[in-house]
């Protein structure tokens, strides 16, 4: 019997920029979609208006990156215009004009799971991704998609018989709690050293806030390897759909 159910897309995209939030005159890109932009994704084409709880597994590759340029506009709340300073007047405020970059990863192959804590979003969600109401995008609105597959899958979790090594060119978010118990292997880890590959601490979903008459959002954030080369090893358990492709929740 499945312990969860999930809907896996697998997808492709031209190029993408999954921005990282703290940065601005380089719009820098994460390498694989954080969860946030994941979720944001599913409850835009379902229409959700209130956050369905989820986990997702987010798995994939790019081929390259290179650099867009765009044009930047900058402005302080006030700031008169001054010759000189600022190249565009509105009305009375100065706005400086220039060069910006936009990072972006090229030709994205990605495998997504989503699973909703409650089941009953299960049908929703694959309905809305086959049958979509607008194009679908991840990362900004022109960042296209192009669904391979949607299927409706059990995941299990199973006592591996033999190592399970994923294609090298494959990257997860694993997060960090999942490689306590050393079940999951990143080849080529150096001596000292835990876990292989980068920790990000990335945006799940967030809480709205009212702080003198101000909203903000107060991010749950989760703590995730950016990793390669996975290797779950032989008399362990691990979650697998039930293609046999390995699922990492986050």
């Amino acid at each position: 019997m499945s312990i969860m159910k999930a809907v896996r897309i697998v997808l492709e995209q031209e190029t993408a920029n999954y921005k990282k939030p703290t940065s601005f005159q380089l719009k820098e890109s994460y390498p694989l979609p954080p969860p946030s932009t994941v979720i944001g994704m599913v409850h835009n084409i379902c229409g959700f208006e209130e956050y369905a709880p989820m986990d997702v597994s987010i798995q994939g590759s790019y081929f390259s990156r290179h650099l867009d340029l765009f044009t930047r506009y900058e402005f302080k709340n006030g700031m008169t215009f001054e010759q000189g300073r600022h190249q565009l007047k509105v009305d009375k405020y100065g706005v400086v004009e220039g060069p910006g970059y936009t990072e972006l990863l090229v030709d994205i192959k990605l495998m997504i799971h989503i699973i909703p804590k409650d089941e009953s979003y299960l049908n929703i969600i694959y309905e809305s991704f086959l049958n979509p109401r607008e194009y679908v995008s991840l990362g900004r609105r022109e960042d296209l998609v192009y669904l391979k597959e949607i299927k409706m899958v059990d995941v299990n979790r199973k006592k591996l018989d033999k190592d399970i090594e994923l294609d090298p060119d494959v990257k997860a978010y694993i997060k960090c709690s999942d490689l306590e118990d050393n079940s999951i292997v990143l080849d080529g880890s150096a001596r000292g050293v835990s876990y292989r590959g980068t920790k990000y601490k990335l945006n799940k979903n967030y809480q709205l806030h009212n702080i003198k008459n101000n909203t903000i959002r107060n991010w749950n954030k989760v703590e995730v390897i950016y990793t390669s080369h996975i290797n779950i090893v032989e008399d362990s358990y691990a979650l697998l759909d039930e293609d046999g492709n390995p699922v990492f929740p986050i």
